[in-house]
């Protein structure tokens, strides 16, 4: 796709509804929110400001469903989920505009990582469906058992904004796959995906019922979803607070529950490593989708004797980045996803500089993108050194183009600063030197670690995070057994 040819012309204000039993409706009491276009500050439509009642309706459509969708054969489910994944590749470069223009980030990022993505989630659940197997338990001449694992119910399943439609997917492929229907919610401030996924839905043929979507704010539609009697299980990636919130209500209805909450990242850069695949893996690790990714790598450690040389190769190639119009084909840093995000990255950087640190790099908002673009969101990518491991600075999740630049001496040093945050989400470690990357690697609290690399997922492999970064695991068999309930089966011989 030429990015220099997209438009958005043709896609005048329009209205994201509710997808409830397989009709696309207004909310209950006809309220909506506006909804922005990152890159111009704009709006450029208004989503459903649905309430409990919209919730309420969805869950007894997914309720009355359940039985049906429980009872196909894993063969047919798979089936309907195989063409999902197609139709979300015939339609990648509509749904690549469609995620920029909801949350900022560049038309080619969109097109070569989220929508992708979206489609491989949809795929490799289907398939993992048909491999997922329990287990049997020999009693020798007294019996033996056997392990059923069967659908909860209701899912409800709550995704953010920084990656829409790459983590919405991610959660109701396996909830699906097993049986499970389910209500969602996507972010309020990038809606627009999730309602265009409804459309393929119907397209392939999903029964009514089976995928209910709700749109509106946590506080109302989140809310309503977890303290609903009817929903079993709850699924969740968003801020550490809003998952506490979560706990302490779903916790005394003994609700199943998965939290992928925030992260504080280490990037550990040892003297002896690959330097030049370091720098160029570094420079995305810390500023992908600008920054607004849980596994971005937001606190890089340099060993001191490399420290200096770092600092310098890496502000130059953080000043090459091009922030502008996402739509370009050679921006690599879009619009930040909200004025809200804006301005507390701002406020970030301003505490930054009243802790005693000095940007390197960026620090401002950028104004002077083109004429679309002079009300949009965006910051330059940011670096900062000079502040303490222990500052608010290099303690609390930011989320957005800005990082924080720190010297250690010793593989002790390095861990004791890795491991200093409430998050355990991931870490990276750069080093030639194979005992150093396995000892970082097990003593770096954090539920995934890459050793010369950054972002290479197997969906195969446990996702999650230590500490206040969650709560159970998301990917492969450990998705499918979240959504699903062991049932053991003694038969006497």
């Amino acid at each position: 796709m030429e990015a220099e040819q997209v438009t958005f012309d043709t896609m005048d204000t329009l209205k994201i509804k509710n997808y409830i039993n397989g009709e696309f409706c207004d909310p209950e009491d006809l309220s909506w929110l506006d909804n922005f276009e990152p890159a111009t500050g704009k709006v450029f439509s208004k989503v459903a400001d649905s309430n409990e009642n919209d919730v309420a309706s969805a869950v007894e459509a997914a309720k009355n469903a359940f039985p049906m969708w429980s009872a196909l054969t894993q063969t047919q489910r798979s089936d309907l989920m195989f063409k999902v994944a197609q139709l979300i590749l015939r339609d990648a470069e509509k749904l690549a505009i469609c995620e920029s223009r909801d949350n900022g980030k560049p038309v080619s990022l969109a097109a070569s990582m989220d929508i992708p993505r979206a489609a491989e989630n949809f795929h490799f659940f289907a398939s993992a469906g048909l491999q997922f197997h329990s287990e049997s338990y020999s009693m020798g001449k007294l019996g033996f058992n056997y392990v059923l694992r069967k659908p909860v119910g209701v899912a409800g399943t709550i995704s953010p904004w920084n990656l829409p439609l790459y983590l919405f997917t991610w959660k109701i492929a396996p909830a699906l796959v097993v049986g499970n229907t389910v209500v969602a919610k996507a972010s309020e401030v990038t809606p627009y995906t999730a309602t265009l996924l409804c459309e393929l839905f119907q397209e392939a043929g999903f029964p009514p019922g089976v995928f209910n979507l709700v749109h509106g704010t946590g506080p109302k539609v989140g809310a309503a979803i977890v303290s609903h009697p009817d929903v079993p299980l709850i699924s969740f990636t968003g801020g550490t607070s809003t998952g506490e919130q979560i706990a302490r209500v779903a916790a005394p209805m003994f609700k199943k529950i998965s939290l992928e909450l925030g992260g504080k990242n280490p990037n550990i850069i040892f003297a002896d490593c690959d330097y030049d695949k370091m720098l160029e893996t570094t420079v995305r690790s810390s500023f992908t989708n600008q920054g607004q990714i849980c596994l971005c790598g937001s606190r890089i450690l340099v060993q001191d004797t490399l420290y200096d040389k770092f600092l310098e190769d890496f502000v130059a190639k953080t000043n090459e980045l091009k922030v502008g119009d996402p739509v370009e084909k050679d921006t690599r840093i879009g619009a930040v996803v909200s004025r809200a995000q804006y301005e507390k990255v701002l406020s970030y950087i301003l505490l930054a500089k009243n802790e005693g640190g000095k940007i390197l790099a960026g620090g401002k908002p950028v104004y002077d993108v083109n004429d679309r673009c002079k009300e949009g969101w965006f910051i330059q990518p940011t670096i900062i050194s000079g502040l303490d491991p222990y500052c608010r600075v290099n303690q609390e999740e930011i989320f957005g183009p800005v990082v924080s630049v720190l010297p250690f001496s010793t593989e002790e040093e390095a861990i004791t600063i890795a491991n200093s945050t409430r998050y355990g989400l991931s870490a990276t470690i750069w080093t030639e030197n194979i005992k150093i990357a396995h000892r970082m690697a097990d003593a770096v609290k954090s539920g995934i670690v890459w050793i010369n690399s950054w972002l290479i997922r197997d969906l195969r492999t446990p996702f999650g995070g230590m500490k206040d970064s969650g709560v159970g695991r998301e990917g492969g068999e450990e998705a499918l057994r979240f959504f699903t309930e062991a049932k053991n089966v003694f038969v006497k011989l």
